[in-house]
């Protein structure tokens, strides 16, 4: 089965997200809040009770953290808590002046574009936001983009390239709109034309994964000359849900499909489909999105400095290369005792040519 996020109520106004592993962590939380209001009410010294419990709820988080299975780190990645993309426009950006429009259908309220200030350079910013409330993330679509939000971003990395700005993508969407309206529109030509012109546009292009790294939906923004994913993001052909429908017939079956997926950042670190993991702060990023923000900020402006000091073909030369060696692996020779049959047969078809050549009596 399945562990599916629940949530429980907390003491403040609003209701607390907590996931299915973070129910003890959750317990600790509530008593030192219990503690806290009982300390202010009573006037009773309860420091070294909660100081107590602080520190065995910081061992708790650096556990439980250390030790995600790939569906709990799917979970952590759509946290409803986790900063978004205009969480991180708030937080990281100077001066973001937003594009609207593909100049051909409309605007694509997933993919927000627009020229900024971040990591002290400017650059183009691209991304996927979902919405945070309900009304929002209808508005946005949960940040599954339509082929015009593809045509925009495109029409935005054109206008980069042709001021010389450097691209930044941050990749936050379960996938592209799947509905029949996107596929009458061209949806699978519109993401297919993004990956032929972000593979030879001339400006640097630096991506992270700040969530859900889904399919199509988010390779359309994703070829780039440096990928990073944030420490509980995920990058997948296709969800956990998705491939356990296929699979099994069952979305129940999500947290198998995950572990055969191996949607953990440091498996996909090691076959080189991202080259970086950008860390964070203890218990994810939905604990302190400002520190978040800060990681992410430092990590880009490294990618960015070291993309932009090279020459345009050489950058250029290099994303091919990468891309070149995405999916690359090694097969096994085969064994010694299987080639022994072929040559054998090559011995006995040498063998009846020499007796078809000889001359007959």
């Amino acid at each position: 089965m399945s562990t599916r996020p629940t949530t429980s109520a907390t003491h403040s106004n609003h209701s607390k997200y907590v996931l299915e592993f973070e129910k003890p962590i959750a317990k600790m939380e509530r008593e030192i809040e219990r503690l806290e209001t009982g300390q202010v009410e009573s006037g009773r010294d309860y420091s070294d009770i909660i100081k107590s419990i602080r520190e065995q709820l910081a061992a708790a988080l650096r556990e439980a953290y250390a030790n995600l299975t790939p569906w709990e780190n799917v979970a952590v990645a759509r946290h409803p808590r986790r900063p978004l993309l205009r969480d991180y426009i708030r937080m990281l950006c100077k001066d973001f002046c937003e594009l609207h429009g593909d100049r051909l259908y409309a605007d694509d309220k997933a993919i927000v574009c627009g020229f900024a200030r971040m990591a002290g350079q400017r650059v183009m910013l691209i991304g996927h936001h979902k919405g945070r409330e309900t009304r929002e993330k209808i508005e946005h679509n949960f940040g599954c983009a339509q082929p015009d939000g593809y045509r925009k971003a495109l029409r935005a990395m054109k206008l980069a390239e042709k001021f010389h700005v450097p691209v930044v993508c941050l990749i936050d969407t379960p996938g592209a709109y799947p509905g029949i309206e996107a596929e009458e529109r061209g949806i699978a030509r519109a993401i297919a034309v993004n990956l032929m012109e972000m593979s030879r546009l001339r400006t640097p292009i630096v991506a992270c994964v700040i969530g859900e790294g889904g399919s199509g939906g988010a390779l359309g923004i994703a070829v780039a000359d440096c990928v990073g994913i944030m420490q509980h993001a995920y990058y997948s052909v296709i969800t956990p849900e998705g491939c356990a429908a296929i699979l099994w017939r069952d979305g129940d079956f999500a947290a198998q499909a995950a572990q055969a997926l191996a949607l953990s950042p440091n498996e996909l670190n090691r076959l080189k489909l991202v080259d970086a993991i950008v860390p964070e702060p203890l218990g994810g990023a939905q604990r302190d999105p400002e520190a978040a923000a800060g990681m992410l900020e430092q990590w880009l402006a490294r990618a960015l400095r070291d993309v932009k000091r090279l020459k345009v073909e050489t950058v250029l030369r290099r994303r091919y290369e990468r891309l070149r060696h995405i999916g690359a692996y090694v097969e096994k020779m085969a064994s010694e005792p299987s080639a022994k049959p072929a040559k054998s047969r090559s011995r006995r078809r040498s063998v009846a040519e020499e007796e078809l050549a000889a001359p007959r009596s």
